[in-house]
C-alpha cells in the first residue's frame, strides 16, 4: 500500500508530547492498531503517529477512505473539527485551530466575492454553506475557550517568537503570561524562554507592571469613584467572569455528552456484531 505523507498536513496539527507518544506506542504494541488510518486517496489525513509507530515495529493496520474533500483546505477544515472534538487538546491549541479555521473560511469568502465581482462563473470556489460570524466571540465558541483567551492567543500568533510559541504548547508558560512576554523584542523573548519557567514568569510580571505604571497617570486624572460605585463595578466584573466560566463549562459538558453517546453507540454495535458471530457459530 502506497501512503503519502503530506508535509503541510503532517505539520498542521501540534504533535503529541513525549509522554503521550510513549503511551500510544505502548498501547499499539500491546493491543495492535485498533483504529483505522484515514486516507484521502493516497494522502494520510488522520493517524500520523499511529502510522509511524506501526511502520517502526512492522505492525499491521487498517485504512479507510474519506473522498468527500474537493481540495486541501477541505481536508484542513476537517482536521480542525476532528481535533477540536478531542478532550486532550489544550486551550492554546484550540484557539490556534479556531483562528486557522477563521482564516481559511475568510479566504474562501474573499475569493467568492472577488469571483462574483469579476463576473467569472467558470472558477468554482468551495465555500461554507453558512457564512460564519467572524467575531472573537464566535471563535471562542468554536474553540470552547473565553473571548479573552482568544484575544491573548491572537497577540501570541502575531508577535511571539517561535521559542515562546513552543513554550506555550509545552505548558511551560500560560497563555496570559505568554501574551505579555510577546510584547517584548524577539531576542528578549528567546532569552526568557532559555531561562526557564521562572524567567518567563518574571518577564511577564515586569511587562504587566510596566503597563500598570503607564496607565497610572491617566487614572490619576480621573475623578475617583465612590466606594459604592467601585464595589458595584467589581461585583459586575466578577459576575461576568462567572458567566463566562459557566458558558465554557457548559460547552465542555455538551462535548463530553456527545462523545459518551458516540461511545455507547459504538459499544452497542460491537455487542450486536459479537452476538451475531456467536449465533452463527
Amino acid at each position: 500500500m502506497s501512503i503519502i505523507i503530506h508535509e503541510g498536513l503532517h505539520a498542521y496539527i501540534d504533535p503529541l508530547t513525549e509522554h503521550e507518544y510513549a503511551a500510544l506506542e505502548r498501547s499499539i504494541l500491546t493491543e495492535g492498531c485498533r483504529d483505522a488510518l484515514v486516507l484521502w486517496g493516497d494522502v494520510l489525513i488522520d493517524g500520523h503517529n499511529r502510522y509511524a509507530i506501526c511502520q517502526r515495529h512492522q505492525i499491521p493496520f487498517k485504512t479507510i477512505q474519506n473522498d468527500h474533500f474537493k481540495d486541501i483546505e477541505d481536508v484542513q477544515l476537517w482536521m480542525i473539527d476532528n481535533h477540536l472534538a478531542r478532550r486532550s487538546v489544550s486551550d492554546f491549541q484550540r484557539g490556534m485551530l479556531a483562528l486557522r479555521k477563521k482564516e481559511i473560511i475568510s479566504m474562501r469568502i474573499k475569493a467568492q466575492d472577488e469571483n462574483a465581482a469579476s463576473g467569472n462563473e467558470e472558477t468554482e470556489v468551495a465555500i461554507p454553506v453558512v457564512k460564519p460570524t467572524q467575531s472573537r466571540q464566535e471563535i471562542a465558541r468554536i474553540a470552547g475557550i473565553s473571548s479573552n483567551a482568544v484575544l491573548q492567543i491572537e497577540k501570541i500568533q502575531r508577535a511571539a517568537a517561535p521559542e515562546l510559541v513552543q513554550a506555550v504548547r509545552d505548558g511551560t508558560i500560560s497563555i496570559s503570561a505568554a501574551a505579555a512576554v510577546a510584547t517584548l523584542p524577539s531576542n528578549e523573548q528567546a532569552a526568557a524562554v532559555a531561562g526557564g519557567r521562572k524567567e518567563l514568569q518574571q518577564a511577564a510580571k515586569q511587562v504587566r507592571e510596566k503597563i500598570r505604571e503607564q496607565k497610572a497617570p491617566t487614572k490619576a486624572n480621573k475623578i475617583p469613584e465612590s466606594p459604592e460605585v467601585a464595589n458595584q463595578s467589581e461585583t459586575t466584573n466578577n459576575a461576568m467572569d462567572q458567566i463566562n466560566e459557566s458558558v465554557i463549562l457548559q460547552q465542555r459538558i455538551t462535548a463530553l455528552e456527545a462523545e459518551n453517546a458516540a461511545l455507547i453507540e459504538k459499544i452497542a454495535q460491537l455487542n450486536a456484531a459479537l452476538s451475531a458471530a456467536t449465533t452463527q457459530n
